[in-house]
């Protein structure tokens, strides 16, 4: 599964880099999309495949954190590409005569530059702030890989400060992009729906098909994870939630 997975999106940037005729702002989107799920999977399955090879479960605590800083990290990425694309599609759909200003190759520049420093400081921010922290109750974690949830569970101090930066900082990352998202799904179905043609409305909707099914999935197991009250966390449902 995790060459199947690696396979797939390194195909994915190669077919894009290699195909002129896809140098788009679309496609730039895509392939940078790609390239952080690769680096995604490569961040946390093989540590999984050694452990179940050697058949020992244990972990240091440096990669422990790398481990964190890195799922932050693309995730954060995850979700700003995400948000691009999105706003690529409203571009392309409901501002067609704007498109080659809106979507300039300077622009799709900024937008990437930004997004991952916004993501470097949300993922060293949580990263630091875990890092402060001393665990000295259980050191087993219930997860497949480190997280925050479980590992602010297993600490002893107290854990207010990194729970109220969740909701601070990282509540307002995960929701101001979702409720771009969302504005601009608003717009884009407003515009399709006075397509006066009845084929014009499928094709237009078959466009936005695979990115709303990526875009339910990635938000609703955030949610799940990240912005539910702790009490309501268990550990199978959160595991779970966070492989997916």
């Amino acid at each position: 599964m995790y060459l199947l997975g690696a396979a797939g999106n390194l195909l994915i940037i190669l077919a894009i880099g290699s195909d002129s005729h896809l140098h788009t702002p679309k496609d730039f989107f895509l392939s940078n999309l790609s390239l952080v799920d690769f680096c995604f999977i490569s961040a946390t399955v093989p540590k999984m495949l050694v452990n179940i090879q050697t058949q020992t479960q244990s972990i240091s605590y440096g990669c422990c954190l790398a481990q964190i800083y890195f799922c932050l990290l693309l995730a954060s990425m995850d979700n700003f590409l995400l948000t691009a694309m999105a706003y690529h599609l409203y571009t392309a759909i409901c501002q067609p005569l704007h498109y080659p200003t809106m979507m300039s190759l300077p622009v799709c520049a900024l937008m990437l530059g930004s997004s991952w420093h916004l993501a470097n400081f949300h993922s060293l921010l949580h990263t630091l702030l875990m890092a402060r922290l001393e665990f000295c109750a259980s050191n087993i974690i219930p997860y497949s890989f480190c997280d925050l949830a479980p590992l602010l569970q297993l600490s002893c101090p107290n854990t207010q400060l990194n729970q109220l930066m969740i909701l601070l900082e990282g509540g307002p990352e995960v929701l101001i992009p979702f409720l771009s998202i969302l504005v601009s799904y608003i717009h884009i179905v407003s515009a399709v729906l006075q397509v006066p043609s009845a084929q014009g409305k499928p094709k237009a909707f078959s466009t936005c098909g695979s990115h709303l099914a990526v875009v339910i999935l990635f938000y609703g197991t955030i949610t799940g994870v990240y912005l539910s009250p702790s009490s309501s966390h268990a550990a199978d449902k959160d595991s779970l939630a966070s492989v997916m």
